[in-house]
Protein backbone atom coordinates (compact mmCIF):
# COMPACT_ATOMS: atom_id res chain seq x y z
CA UNK A 1 0.00 0.00 0.00
CA UNK A 2 1.33 3.45 -0.91
CA UNK A 3 2.55 5.71 1.87
CA UNK A 4 0.56 8.91 2.25
CA UNK A 5 1.62 12.33 3.47
CA UNK A 6 -0.59 12.70 6.55
CA UNK A 7 -0.23 16.48 6.31
CA UNK A 8 -1.78 16.61 2.85
CA UNK A 9 -4.91 14.50 3.26
CA UNK A 10 -7.79 16.05 1.27
CA UNK A 11 -10.20 17.84 3.56
CA UNK A 12 -13.16 16.95 1.33
CA UNK A 13 -13.43 13.91 -0.97
CA UNK A 14 -16.40 13.46 -3.30
CA UNK A 15 -17.06 10.13 -5.01
CA UNK A 16 -19.22 9.12 -7.96
CA UNK A 17 -19.90 5.50 -7.03
CA UNK A 18 -20.30 3.90 -10.43
CA UNK A 19 -20.36 0.27 -11.56
CA UNK A 20 -22.65 -1.58 -9.16
CA UNK A 21 -24.87 -2.92 -11.93
CA UNK A 22 -22.00 -3.88 -14.23
CA UNK A 23 -20.22 -5.58 -11.32
CA UNK A 24 -23.30 -7.73 -10.72
CA UNK A 25 -23.85 -8.45 -14.42
CA UNK A 26 -20.25 -9.64 -14.76
CA UNK A 27 -20.96 -12.16 -12.00
CA UNK A 28 -24.28 -13.26 -13.52
CA UNK A 29 -26.24 -11.72 -10.63
CA UNK A 30 -29.11 -9.19 -10.51
CA UNK A 31 -28.21 -5.50 -10.36
CA UNK A 32 -29.53 -5.25 -6.81
CA UNK A 33 -26.73 -7.57 -5.68
CA UNK A 34 -24.25 -4.97 -6.87
CA UNK A 35 -26.04 -2.26 -4.89
CA UNK A 36 -25.96 -4.40 -1.74
CA UNK A 37 -22.22 -4.96 -2.12
CA UNK A 38 -21.81 -1.26 -2.85
CA UNK A 39 -23.21 -0.45 0.59
CA UNK A 40 -20.47 -2.54 2.18
CA UNK A 41 -17.90 -0.54 0.21
CA UNK A 42 -19.46 2.66 1.55
CA UNK A 43 -18.89 1.44 5.09
CA UNK A 44 -15.30 0.44 4.39
CA UNK A 45 -14.37 3.70 2.66
CA UNK A 46 -16.18 5.84 5.23
CA UNK A 47 -14.31 4.27 8.13
CA UNK A 48 -10.97 4.60 6.35
CA UNK A 49 -11.63 8.26 5.55
CA UNK A 50 -12.31 8.86 9.23
CA UNK A 51 -9.05 7.14 10.13
CA UNK A 52 -7.10 9.22 7.62
CA UNK A 53 -8.54 12.52 8.85
CA UNK A 54 -10.79 13.41 5.91
CA UNK A 55 -13.31 15.97 7.18
CA UNK A 56 -16.07 15.56 4.56
CA UNK A 57 -16.99 12.63 2.33
CA UNK A 58 -19.73 13.25 -0.25
CA UNK A 59 -21.17 10.25 -2.10
CA UNK A 60 -23.29 10.51 -5.25
CA UNK A 61 -25.89 8.01 -4.11
CA UNK A 62 -28.99 8.62 -6.25
CA UNK A 63 -29.20 11.20 -9.02
CA UNK A 64 -32.25 13.03 -10.33
CA UNK A 65 -31.78 11.04 -13.53
CA UNK A 66 -31.88 7.75 -11.59
CA UNK A 67 -35.63 8.20 -11.13
CA UNK A 68 -35.86 7.09 -14.79
CA UNK A 69 -34.51 3.62 -14.01
CA UNK A 70 -36.88 0.61 -13.95
CA UNK A 71 -39.46 0.93 -11.19
CA UNK A 72 -38.40 -2.28 -9.46
CA UNK A 73 -34.77 -1.19 -9.31
CA UNK A 74 -35.74 2.21 -7.86
CA UNK A 75 -37.89 0.48 -5.23
CA UNK A 76 -35.02 -1.82 -4.35
CA UNK A 77 -32.64 1.11 -4.04
CA UNK A 78 -35.05 2.99 -1.78
CA UNK A 79 -35.46 -0.09 0.41
CA UNK A 80 -31.71 -0.55 0.62
CA UNK A 81 -31.28 3.10 1.54
CA UNK A 82 -33.91 2.91 4.28
CA UNK A 83 -32.45 -0.27 5.75
CA UNK A 84 -28.94 1.18 5.94
CA UNK A 85 -29.70 4.61 7.36
CA UNK A 86 -28.89 3.39 10.86
CA UNK A 87 -26.91 4.88 13.67
CA UNK A 88 -24.38 2.06 14.19
CA UNK A 89 -21.69 3.23 11.77
CA UNK A 90 -22.27 6.91 12.50
CA UNK A 91 -22.13 6.71 16.28
CA UNK A 92 -19.35 4.12 16.34
CA UNK A 93 -17.12 6.34 14.20
CA UNK A 94 -18.31 9.75 15.47
CA UNK A 95 -19.54 10.65 11.97
CA UNK A 96 -22.10 13.33 11.25
CA UNK A 97 -24.73 12.79 8.56
CA UNK A 98 -26.11 15.23 6.00
CA UNK A 99 -28.09 14.96 2.76
CA UNK A 100 -28.09 17.22 -0.30
CA UNK A 101 -30.71 17.01 -3.04
CA UNK A 102 -34.45 17.23 -3.61
CA UNK A 103 -35.47 14.94 -0.77
CA UNK A 104 -39.15 15.91 -1.23
CA UNK A 105 -39.23 13.29 -4.00
CA UNK A 106 -38.12 10.50 -1.65
CA UNK A 107 -40.61 8.22 0.12
CA UNK A 108 -41.92 9.81 3.32
CA UNK A 109 -40.41 7.14 5.58
CA UNK A 110 -36.95 7.85 4.12
CA UNK A 111 -37.43 11.60 4.59
CA UNK A 112 -38.27 10.93 8.24
CA UNK A 113 -35.26 8.64 8.68
CA UNK A 114 -32.97 11.29 7.13
CA UNK A 115 -34.17 13.96 9.54
CA UNK A 116 -33.75 11.60 12.48
CA UNK A 117 -30.21 10.66 11.48
CA UNK A 118 -29.18 14.26 10.86
CA UNK A 119 -30.45 15.23 14.30
CA UNK A 120 -28.96 12.19 16.04
CA UNK A 121 -25.49 12.83 14.62
CA UNK A 122 -25.47 16.63 14.79
CA UNK A 123 -22.70 16.67 17.41
CA UNK A 124 -20.52 13.98 15.78
CA UNK A 125 -17.39 15.75 14.58
CA UNK A 126 -14.80 13.23 13.39
CA UNK A 127 -16.13 13.54 9.83
CA UNK A 128 -19.35 14.39 8.00
CA UNK A 129 -20.74 11.86 5.53
CA UNK A 130 -22.90 13.59 2.92
CA UNK A 131 -25.24 11.63 0.66
CA UNK A 132 -26.36 13.24 -2.59
CA UNK A 133 -29.90 11.89 -2.92
CA UNK A 134 -32.29 12.81 -5.72
CA UNK A 135 -29.56 15.27 -6.63
CA UNK A 136 -28.28 16.88 -9.79
CA UNK A 137 -26.03 19.91 -10.11
CA UNK A 138 -28.24 21.63 -12.68
CA UNK A 139 -31.23 21.25 -10.35
CA UNK A 140 -29.14 22.68 -7.51
CA UNK A 141 -27.98 25.69 -9.52
CA UNK A 142 -31.49 26.40 -10.82
CA UNK A 143 -32.86 26.19 -7.27
CA UNK A 144 -30.15 28.58 -6.05
CA UNK A 145 -31.15 31.06 -8.76
CA UNK A 146 -34.81 30.84 -7.77
CA UNK A 147 -33.97 31.30 -4.08
CA UNK A 148 -31.76 34.31 -4.83
CA UNK A 149 -34.53 35.86 -6.93
CA UNK A 150 -37.05 35.46 -4.11
CA UNK A 151 -34.69 36.82 -1.47
CA UNK A 152 -33.74 39.83 -3.58
CA UNK A 153 -37.39 40.90 -3.48
CA UNK A 154 -37.50 40.90 0.32
CA UNK A 155 -36.98 43.98 2.53
CA UNK A 156 -33.90 42.37 4.08
CA UNK A 157 -32.14 42.73 0.72
CA UNK A 158 -33.17 46.34 0.14
CA UNK A 159 -30.42 48.32 -1.52
CA UNK A 160 -28.60 45.31 -2.93
CA UNK A 161 -27.89 45.26 -6.66
CA UNK A 162 -26.64 42.77 -9.22
CA UNK A 163 -23.09 43.68 -8.18
CA UNK A 164 -23.76 42.06 -4.80
CA UNK A 165 -24.32 38.68 -6.47
CA UNK A 166 -20.72 37.49 -6.26
CA UNK A 167 -19.41 33.93 -6.42
CA UNK A 168 -19.28 33.83 -2.62
CA UNK A 169 -22.88 35.11 -2.47
CA UNK A 170 -24.08 32.37 -4.83
CA UNK A 171 -22.17 29.70 -2.93
CA UNK A 172 -24.21 30.47 0.17
CA UNK A 173 -27.32 29.32 -1.74
CA UNK A 174 -25.85 25.99 -2.76
CA UNK A 175 -26.85 22.78 -1.01
CA UNK A 176 -23.23 22.41 0.06
CA UNK A 177 -22.93 25.80 1.81
CA UNK A 178 -22.10 24.06 5.11
CA UNK A 179 -18.82 22.56 3.84
CA UNK A 180 -15.79 23.43 1.68
CA UNK A 181 -15.63 22.48 -1.99
CA UNK A 182 -14.15 19.04 -2.76
CA UNK A 183 -10.39 18.81 -2.99
CA UNK A 184 -10.61 15.45 -4.75
CA UNK A 185 -13.34 13.94 -6.93
CA UNK A 186 -13.09 10.19 -7.52
CA UNK A 187 -15.16 8.31 -10.10
CA UNK A 188 -15.15 4.52 -10.20
CA UNK A 189 -16.42 2.26 -12.99
CA UNK A 190 -14.30 3.37 -15.93
CA UNK A 191 -16.30 6.36 -17.15
CA UNK A 192 -14.53 9.72 -17.38
CA UNK A 193 -17.23 12.32 -16.88
CA UNK A 194 -18.77 14.12 -13.90
CA UNK A 195 -22.42 13.30 -14.69
CA UNK A 196 -24.14 16.40 -13.35
CA UNK A 197 -22.44 16.16 -9.94
CA UNK A 198 -21.32 19.23 -7.97
CA UNK A 199 -20.68 21.26 -11.13
CA UNK A 200 -20.37 24.54 -9.20
CA UNK A 201 -18.20 23.07 -6.45
CA UNK A 202 -15.60 21.11 -8.45
CA UNK A 203 -14.23 24.08 -10.40
CA UNK A 204 -10.78 23.48 -8.88
CA UNK A 205 -11.12 19.91 -7.63
CA UNK A 206 -8.56 17.31 -8.67
CA UNK A 207 -10.23 14.54 -10.70
CA UNK A 208 -9.32 10.87 -10.42
CA UNK A 209 -10.85 8.12 -12.57
CA UNK A 210 -10.47 4.38 -12.06
CA UNK A 211 -11.77 1.38 -14.02
CA UNK A 212 -12.57 -0.44 -10.77
CA UNK A 213 -16.29 -0.97 -10.16
CA UNK A 214 -17.51 0.54 -6.90
CA UNK A 215 -18.14 -2.81 -5.12
CA UNK A 216 -14.45 -3.66 -5.65
CA UNK A 217 -13.10 -0.25 -4.64
CA UNK A 218 -11.09 -0.85 -1.48
CA UNK A 219 -8.80 0.86 1.00
CA UNK A 220 -5.70 0.29 -1.13
CA UNK A 221 -7.37 1.96 -4.12
CA UNK A 222 -8.55 4.85 -1.96
CA UNK A 223 -4.94 5.36 -0.87
CA UNK A 224 -3.82 5.24 -4.52
CA UNK A 225 -6.31 8.00 -5.38
CA UNK A 226 -5.13 10.16 -2.49
CA UNK A 227 -1.47 9.54 -3.37
CA UNK A 228 -2.20 10.65 -6.93
CA UNK A 229 -3.87 13.78 -5.53
CA UNK A 230 -0.82 14.46 -3.34
CA UNK A 231 1.47 14.22 -6.37
CA UNK A 232 -0.25 17.14 -8.07
CA UNK A 233 0.42 20.85 -7.73
CA UNK A 234 -2.77 22.78 -7.11
CA UNK A 235 -2.26 26.23 -8.65
CA UNK A 236 -5.78 27.69 -8.77
CA UNK A 237 -4.86 29.63 -11.91
CA UNK A 238 -1.54 30.88 -10.55
CA UNK A 239 1.94 30.02 -11.82
CA UNK A 240 4.24 27.64 -9.97
CA UNK A 241 6.48 30.58 -9.11
CA UNK A 242 3.61 32.45 -7.47
CA UNK A 243 2.97 29.48 -5.21
CA UNK A 244 6.55 29.35 -3.95
CA UNK A 245 7.35 31.14 -0.68
CA UNK A 246 8.88 34.52 -1.49
CA UNK A 247 12.19 35.50 0.15
CA UNK A 248 12.02 38.11 2.86
CA UNK A 249 13.39 41.51 1.86
CA UNK A 250 15.92 42.75 4.37
CA UNK A 251 16.36 46.43 5.04
CA UNK A 252 19.79 47.85 4.19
Amino acid sequence: MVELDKNRIPKHIAIIMDGNGRWAKAKGQPRTTGHVQGVETVRTITEECVRLGVRYLTLYTFSTENWNRPVEEVKALMGLLFDNLKDDMFMKNNVGFRVIGDISRLPSEIQTRIREMEQLTVHNDAMTLVLALSYSARWEIAKACRDIYVDMQSPAFSGKTEDDITEAFVSRYMQTAFMPDPDLLIRTGGEQRVSNFLLWQIAYSELYFTDTYWPDFNIEQLHAAIADYQSRERRYGKTSEQLQPQPLHKEN
